[in-house]
């Protein structure tokens, strides 16, 4: 890997215009790195923010969302200096996107390999005869027969859906792809050949991948770092044996405890008490306090900074001790 970050995130803010002039903020004050060829996993409860970090760096946010503050580097290039069709070259080009849920994101009157090869056709990158022979070799990579090239999605199962959909994202060989819950409604044995289909894939290709997911399970099979996040916050990042070994952040604690151990399988698993927050009405300071059950003065007035607490390895809390603040 380049000591240069394929993208890197700064002080990202994205709100939401809803009903009566209220204000959701969806994520505040975001900051993380993605290095080439690295797989980062962004991980939380529902609705902590996850998938609005993706569709921001994107620039796909519903007519009612906007990012109010910060920036978004790719390759050096600010993306939020873009404008619109600026920004359509780099989508599916240079970075790529695999929707949660493939049955809705594929167009169901139109052949899998039609809308493969109309990513291809759209960036003008070959010929209609070169794009064909493409989309066979992609659909060969992803674990699909050619010949099922002018099928329907109802006609693919739901495995096969989701591999058709990392085709597509694949079509124009971009350097990073974002995978929103990429095993969501699959099961076991399905989500564990998608996981490693990922795996191969950047192996081969050298990708970048950050992956959405609430399944601890699944980072901790294929990522690198990970990006925990809550309420909207980064509550803590490092590397996924940094994270996983030693939690700094008392939310990271808990959802650690309430994972599966199969060492231990008569042992009652850990829960959090309470709901996380709704983005309209936010609490003060940290994010977490009023779950967390071990809090301390300033935890529900002042908001924590993010702290490095050990090389490479940052959470925002009041308990950590470590050395400065980063992301300034």
């Amino acid at each position: 890997m380049t000591s240069q970050p394929l993208l890197s995130i700064r002080h990202l803010t994205t709100e939401f215009l809803l009903a009566e002039k209220r204000i959701a903020c969806a994520i505040d004050d975001v900051s993380f790195d993605v290095m080439p060829g690295q797989t980062v996993g962004l991980v939380g409860e529902s609705g902590c923010g996850k998938t609005t970090v993706l569709m921001s760096i994107m620039r796909l946010l519903p007519s009612n969302g906007r990012i109010t503050s910060g920036n978004i580097y790719f390759q050096g290039n600010d993306l939020l200096a873009l404008s619109e069709r600026e920004m359509r070259d780099h989508r599916w080009k240079d970075m790529a996107i695999v929707f949660q849920g493939a049955m809705n994101a594929l167009n169901p009157v139109m052949r899998v390999g039609d809308q493969i090869c109309e990513a291809i056709l759209l960036h003008k990158l070959m010929d209609p005869d070169a794009a064909e022979k493409r989309v066979g070799e992609l659909l060969e990579l992803v674990g699909i027969p050619h010949i099922r090239r002018d099928q329907y999605p109802h006609q693919y199962s739901g495995g096969m859906r989701q591999r058709a959909m990392i085709a597509m994202a694949l079509a124009c060989s971009p350097a990073l792809l974002f995978a929103d819950e990429p095993t969501t409604a699959l099961d076991v044995m399905i989500q564990a050949q998608v996981l490693e289909l990922l795996k191969d894939i950047q192996k081969r290709l050298g990708l970048a991948i950050v992956l959405v997911t609430h399944d601890l399970g699944v980072v901790a099979e294929v990522c690198d770092s990970v990006v925990v996040m809550y309420g909207g916050k980064v509550a803590e990042s490092g590397s996924a044996d940094s994270v996983y070994n030693q939690p700094r952040h008392p939310y990271t604690q808990r959802l650690l405890a309430a994972f599966p151990d199969l060492n231990k399988p008569s042992d009652a698993l850990a829960f959090i008490p309470g709901m996380p927050p709704r983005l309209t009405d936010l609490p003060t300071g940290c994010r977490f306090h009023p779950r967390c059950d071990v809090k301390t003065a300033p935890c529900d007035k002042v908001t924590p900074p993010m702290i490095e607490t050990s090389h490479a390895h940052y959470a925002a809390c009041h308990l950590c001790q470590g050395k400065e603040a980063i992301f300034s």
